[in-house]
């Protein structure tokens, strides 16, 4: 019973966590930006919550490399895991290095935003909860 009172605030500290990940690949990879054969990193995770958040699960697939895409073959929301994927599919530089300062910028920038709306939710949900506390007052 009570697990099921908290379970917006689990699924948005979820989110929470899969932020904080993606913000610290964003400052590795800006930190690597002239580093030589240095590839970018990326921060996976919403397209597999919310399909566990509907109840599918996609296809099950093997991971036998590192580059392989990552599927979650679970329907629990709880369950699902933000993952970290390196992006070597390109090569923007003759140093081999592919890291596009813009691009990561601006993913820096949507991630503060979804980093703050998912604060905003989750102070909305505790003052939610101290309302019904205080019965209202």
């Amino acid at each position: 019973m009570l697990g099921k009172v908290f379970n917006q605030v689990d699924r948005l500290s979820r989110g929470l966590d899969a932020t904080t990940l993606r913000h610290a690949v964003i400052a590795q990879n800006i930190a690597n930006v002239n580093t030589p054969n240095y590839k970018s990193k990326r921060v996976d995770f919403e397209d597999t919550f919310a399909r566990a958040l509907l109840g599918q699960t996609g296809f099950r697939a093997k991971r036998t490399r590192e580059r392989h895409f990552f599927f979650c073959d679970t329907t629990d929301p709880m369950a699902v895991r933000p993952t970290v994927g390196i992006n070597s599919h390109y090569t923007m530089r003759m140093d081999g290095n592919n890291v596009d300062i813009d691009q990561e910028e601006t993913a820096l920038a949507e991630n503060t935003i979804r980093n703050d709306l998912l604060v905003a939710k989750l102070n909305a949900e505790f003052t939610r909860y101290k309302m019904a506390i205080k019965e209202g007052r």
